[in-house]
């Protein structure tokens, strides 16, 4: 896909490693020998080698970072932005970075198996409609809790949302000009918030998110599945 517009990759990636039971954080946790924050960096300048990518960690983390560059063959351009409190802060920090108009791709750092296809059909879809936001349908069956009752929920309406959400600058950043509000959990309820409709897209089944031990071993299962078929 040939980038027509300025395009912007805000990586958020915020760990602890809490659940991994590690003192490092997730993001720097080693998949296939290198750290899971590499392979999703390396995913974007795959598919779109000249879109500048601004990389937000916590201040505390920022000296990390050369953990992940230094396994990169060639030099790679990317700006470090120190994180905020919350994930809408921590977005909002990296937003700043941004100097033109173009389309912003917000992802999330500890989702490395993000495909080509999907980041191109994003990106596509942005530029024709405003947002993009990738999400895949509910497998499993699904129930609301109510004190020590449940009921079953129709699961044909719901979708496990993921990212990269991507959006117009337009819509983007005035949005994150908004005070923050605790039901801002990803970037698509800030932009309703502030009165834009969010379009999704069919998202993919490898494009997991890690968070526990567990998540590792079928990361790597899903890769080493991609290179034989490949």
């Amino acid at each position: 896909m040939t980038q027509l517009i300025p395009t912007y990759i805000v990586i958020v990636a915020g760990g602890q490693g809490v659940r991994m039971g590690s003192a490092l954080p997730k993001q720097f946790l080693e998949l296939h020998g290198k750290p899971i924050l590499y392979h999703t960096i390396q995913a974007f300048v795959d598919a779109l080698p000249q879109a500048e990518i601004i990389l937000v960690l916590p201040a505390h983390q920022i000296s990390y970072a050369q953990m992940v560059l230094q396994h990169f063959g060639t030099r790679i351009d990317l700006t470090i932005v120190a994180g905020g409190e919350t994930r809408f802060h921590s977005v909002q920090n990296g937003l700043k970075a941004i100097t033109q108009p173009g389309i912003v791709m917000v992802h999330d750092g500890v989702r490395p198996l993000v495909s080509r296809e999907l980041i191109e059909r994003c990106l596509q879809q942005a530029i024709e409609k405003g947002s993009a936001v990738p999400a895949i349908q509910v497998a499993d069956s699904v129930r609301q809790t109510s004190g020590n009752q449940s009921s079953p929920v129709d699961r044909t309406h719901l979708r496990l949302i993921q990212t990269p959400q991507t959006f117009r600058t337009e819509i983007l950043l005035p949005a994150f000009e908004q005070a923050y509000h605790e039901r801002f959990t990803d970037e698509a309820t800030v932009c309703e918030a502030a009165g834009h409709p969010v379009f999704l897209t069919e998202g993919t089944k490898n494009n997991i998110k890690i968070t526990t031990p567990e998540d590792i071993v079928i990361a790597e299962a899903l890769m080493e599945l991609a290179k034989d078929q490949a």
